[in-house]
């Protein structure tokens, strides 16, 4: 069975943007309440506890990639990270979207039969 690497989540940033939340976000809306800049997960193919479901479905292609060995991304015909191992990306949140590292990280895993 081929292992995979664990992959390294780490929030960078929580954005808002007030002018939508103003026209469209609900009273009292803010950045994100579930996450915090400077936490940490750690995951290969299952969402880590503790980690946001829809951040989960909007950075799950980058994780399972870099758990599968990817380490040049040639998304967006090559021209987006220059640093082996390393993905930026965040959750598809319009109003307040989380930005997100990930990095590939030295430590295999084996998947769960």
């Amino acid at each position: 069975m081929k292992t995979m690497k664990k992959v390294k989540i780490t929030v960078l940033k929580l954005n808002f943007d007030p002018q939508l939340a103003a026209e469209f976000g609900v009273t009292g809306l803010g950045p994100c309440p579930v996450l915090k800049v400077g936490q940490e997960f750690y995951a290969d193919f299952a969402k880590p506890e503790g980690l946001c479901d829809e951040a989960w479905k909007a950075i799950y292609q980058y994780v399972f990639a870099l758990a599968h060995g990817a380490e040049d991304f040639q998304f967006y015909f090559g021209d987006w990270i220059k640093r082996p191992g390393i993905a930026i990306t965040c959750c598809n949140d319009g109003i307040r979207p989380v930005v997100f590292k990930l990095e590939a990280t030295s430590d295999n895993s084996q998947p769960q039969a």
